[in-house]
């Protein structure tokens, strides 16, 4: 302190650093001491022998890391999956997580299938006669995907999927050792025609889809052929893996699968982080008869149960007036970004087309000229200081043509937004230029 005339809060601060940069070891009543130097650093490991022994099987994180990814300063996201920051209903959340924990035994081991309250919520809001005792609580979406696809398919057999569809989806079916099989959709969704094809060809004995707000395209499955899915399924013997991820990013959400399901066919997956935050990982899997004894089984045995805290906060916000404010907010934010993305895109880039206008959602499916380089653009497009998603990693066989999914809800505001477009515009020409 006399020496370098600093307070002796600096001097602490400066020890813990020290500390914490393994300079120093503190011992407490004795003092601070110089740390042993550390001795020559070993040669590296040879850990060759893990490929053997690890055998073929491979887990693909990288579609799923990069929807995952952050912006960096100055560079505009046109690409991610969750609301920004200044729609995240962060005070609500928090002030609910203060209701939360104030409950009594909030830190106990929750019931193993979750809170009975909860899962009847979830219930209510797949529709039809589910129940709460069809629920079980995990933790998130993604989970979700990985409980039914471990318990409905053995590893080595197909799992029919939509083409295009989720990365995440296409992620938890390799690293559960499935063949994920493309079948074909249109402007309404998966063709049922199609559908019961590749149950044919393949003997698949489970469907991966999200009817509702289709990710990437923004298809909605018509009630009609929901009913004709179900029946496909049906006569297949097979199980339906309704994603129903996008139910409250639309005010008009069509009836879930699960609610017209008669047979134990629909094991439906609802979730609260695309509506709330990312880090709410709280989703309900609702299944019947013993399909749902083993999702309940796999729930248990890999992860116990969901945080309680986590699952009484979900429980404290979905019952508060805060949950219909946020719906309605977020509901008009989507409306308006979705016009606006759609509207720039047509302008600036009128050689590229967009699939559909979505009911709802957070992205925009951008098909392009045949001529430009996917892989191209979307480095160009980054280089120029905006993301997207290619869509590549949106096919588990060759895609058709170059394909971008343009997300609308990720940027700060709207003219952010409009300023990504720009730049996606020059990348655009810049790439075709090239290729000329």
């Amino acid at each position: 302190m006399r020496r370098h005339n600093v307070s002796p809060v600096t001097v602490s601060r400066a020890i813990g650093q020290l500390a914490a940069e393994g300079r120093v070891v503190t011992r407490p009543g004795s003092g601070a001491f110089v740390a042993q130097p550390v001795g020559r650093a070993r040669e590296a490991a040879d850990l060759s022998w893990q490929t053997v022994a690890l055998g073929d099987r491979v887990v693909d994180e990288g579609p799923v890391a990069a929807l995952l990814g952050t912006a960096a300063e100055g560079v505009v996201p046109l690409t991610g999956g969750y609301l920004r920051p200044g729609l995240r209903p962060d005070k609500q959340l928090a002030a609910a997580a203060a209701r939360a924990v104030r409950r009594p035994d909030a830190w106990a081991v929750p019931p193993l299938t979750g809170l009975p309250e909860l899962r009847r919520w979830f219930a209510v809001q797949a529709g039809g006669d589910v129940t709460a005792s069809d629920a079980v609580i995990v933790s998130g979406g993604q989970a979700a995907l990985t409980h039914a696809f471990r318990a409905l398919a053995a590893p080595g057999t197909p799992l029919l999927v939509e083409t295009p569809t989720y990365p995440g989806a296409l992620a938890a079916a390799r690293a559960a050792g499935l063949r994920a099989t493309a079948v074909p959709m249109d402007h309404d969704g998966v063709r049922p025609d199609l559908l019961a094809e590749a149950f044919a060809v393949t003997g698949a004995r489970v469907f991966f889809c999200q009817p509702t707000l289709h990710n990437p395209t923004g298809a909605t499955l018509p009630v009609e052929r929901r009913e004709q899915v179900l029946q496909v399924a049906r006569a297949a013997g097979a199980f339906v893996v309704e994603d129903n991820f996008a139910r409250y990013l639309t005010e008009h959400p069509p009836p879930s699968l699960a609610s017209m399901d008669e047979h134990g066919t629909v094991v439906h997956i609802g979730s609260l982080t695309k509506i709330l935050s990312p880090s709410l990982r709280v989703a309900a899997v609702i299944a019947r008869g013993p399909a749902a004894h083993r999702l309940r089984a796999s729930q248990l045995v890999e992860s116990f149960f969901v945080a309680r805290p986590l699952q009484e906060t979900a429980l404290e916000f979905v019952g508060s007036t805060a949950w219909r404010r946020h719906l309605t907010a977020v509901h008009a934010e989507i409306r308006t970004r979705r016009d606006a993305l759609a509207a720039a895109l047509a302008a600036r880039m009128p050689r590229a087309r967009t699939y559909l206008l979505p009911i709802g959602g957070m992205h925009l499916w951008v098909h392009l000229p045949a001529d430009v380089d996917e892989t191209a653009l979307v480095e160009a497009a980054r280089r120029n200081g905006v993301l997207v998603s290619p869509g590549r990693m949106y096919y588990p066989s060759e895609p058709p043509g170059p394909r971008i999914r343009v997300t609308h809800m990720a940027a700060a505001h709207l003219a952010e937004l409009g300023e990504g477009v720009r730049r996606l515009a020059e990348a655009l020409a810049l790439t075709s230029h090239e290729a000329e």
